[in-house]
């Protein structure tokens, strides 16, 4: 299998449909096709970090400055990334719209993935994160234009989880 080019595109479009001006994330194999979209468009400002809770406190300032953001990242990022969608986003309701691949999942080759897969819907609820999945390309322009716009209804952190449905062909 391999990522899905015309899918990252797909999803890269909606980002920009929904209005977002500004990603962070951390490079990952599959939003590597989406992340270089992103750093070859010229209205898109993006933002690579070495540490995804980095991201977390860039979304934040963004958020305080009205410019349009959204994180991308990989489930393990986001597991590692706790700290700061608790003490920073919950705390001070700030609305965060999380993309992320979920690895580890059905389907999935690589065993150093599946740990994060199979406790990353779990951690969601904990946190009482409202999430979905993401597995049609005809359908995730709609699902993260809903996300961003409840991340700052509810201002509170929100995720659409990539699916490997959907960014592997």
């Amino acid at each position: 299998m391999t990522v899905s080019y015309d899918n990252s595109k797909i999803i890269f479009d909606g980002i920009k449909a929904a209005g977002i001006k500004s990603i962070s994330a951390l490079p990952e194999t599959w939003l590597g096709p989406l992340l270089q979209r992103a750093e070859d468009d010229a209205d898109v400002h993006l933002l690579q970090v070495a540490k995804e809770e980095e991201a977390i406190g860039i979304a934040a300032g963004a958020y305080f400055a009205g410019t349009p953001h959204i994180l991308l990242m990989q489930n393990h990022g986001f597991l590692a990334a706790i700290n700061g969608i608790v003490s920073l986003a919950q705390l001070y309701r700030v609305p965060l719209c999380m993309l992320i691949a979920l690895r580890g999942h059905w389907g999935e080759p690589y065993p150093w993935h599946t740990r994060g897969g199979i406790v990353t819907e779990a951690v969601l609820r904990a946190l009482e994160i409202p999430f979905e999945y993401a597995r049609d390309p005809g359908k995730v322009a709609k699902q993260i234009r809903e996300a961003w716009t409840f991340s700052q209804s509810s201002l509170s952190p929100v995720a659409l989880l990539l699916t490997r449905d959907l960014m592997e062909d």
